[in-house]
């Protein structure tokens, strides 16, 4: 099987690849403004975002106008620069000792892998020896009840889910009291995610997250918002759009193993400063973990790489 670190170098291949081809003959000459232009614009076109790219580029131009700087040293340049977006914003979800349960309210739109989140972060937290408990609060598809319930089936936790086009509201309040009656340590809730009606979601989760609080005032203790790395910018947008709906807390970014535009995740810490508290590499129970800030920002710029 192999490591974590073989994994991310495989997941994010893709990226690193269009990044350093963006790249490519940009070192070679005298970083003068038409070069320190175009180095601007292929951080951009990776997905690196406006503001990483005008970092790097002021970087680039104090002290370097008058030497070339060869492509190398423009990754190391790039690596530290990613790792300095990134540091501040890697942090795994920790249980708050002062709740029981820690309450997890799940949102991002369909397709963006929310529930095999949901079901890879129960996995990790029954790994570390937390009683984990699922609500299937996403009843407007019951596909998306079907594979929770399969998926808590297959991990060994309880659900607490009701009929398609079932009250989500009433499903959760039921989950939170049972949790709670019963000495559990995480409950961690699915939602919808369709955006096309953005009031009827903003009530729905606003009734969701009231609901909660009659149980536990202090609950949700964290709103996960599930980006997909290969919507690229979009991401983006859906963190503007679900901060509004729903005050997001932290971030997941899945199926970065698939997408050459895993740069949006060096995006999304830099506009949103937001923690980013996992990444997910592939569609197994294991492949949803927290990560290293330098070492993927290693990766990302080219410096380490898959072993040929």
């Amino acid at each position: 099987m192999s490591s974590w670190h073989e994994r991310l170098l495989g997941g994010f291949k893709r990226t690193s690849e269009r990044l350093l081809s963006n790249l490519t003959g940009l070192g070679a000459g005298p970083l003068d403004k038409a070069t320190l232009d175009d180095i601007e614009e292929a951080l951009i076109a990776s997905d690196l975002g406006p503001g990483m790219a005008a970092r790097i580029r002021a970087r680039l131009a104090s002290g370097s106008f008058e030497r070339n700087l060869e492509e190398l040293g423009i990754r190391l340049i790039l690596a530290d620069e990613i790792e300095q977006a990134l540091a501040p914003v890697a942090h795994p979800i920790a249980r708050r000792p002062d709740a029981r349960p820690h309450v997890i309210l799940v949102i991002g739109v369909n397709g963006s892998g929310k529930t095999t989140t949901i079901a890879k972060l129960a996995h990790l937290f029954t790994d570390q020896g937390q009683r984990v408990m699922l609500a299937a609060g996403d009843t407007f598809r019951a596909a998306a009840i079907a594979q929770l319930a399969t998926w808590a089936d297959r991990i060994g936790v309880p659900i607490v889910r009701g009929a398609e086009g079932g009250d989500p509201a009433g499903i959760v309040h039921d989950a939170a009291r049972q949790a709670a009656a019963e000495g559990v340590d995480m409950l961690i809730v699915d939602t919808a995610g369709r955006l096309h009606n953005k009031r009827e979601l903003m009530d729905e989760l606003a009734k969701i997250k009231r609901t909660l609080g009659k149980v536990d005032p202090s609950a949700p203790h964290d709103v996960l918002l599930v980006l997909d790395a290969t919507t690229g910018q979009n991401a983006l947008a859906q963190i503007e759009v679900f901060q509004e709906v729903a005050g997001v807390t932290g971030l997941v970014m899945t199926k970065l193993d698939g997408s050459a535009r895993g740069g949006v995740l060096v995006a999304a810490a830099e506009k949103f400063g937001l923690p980013i508290h996992a990444i997910g590499l592939g569609e197994g129970i294991g492949d949803l973990r927290p990560f290293d800030p330098r070492e993927v920002a290693r990766i990302i710029a080219g410096i380490d790489r898959p072993s040929a």
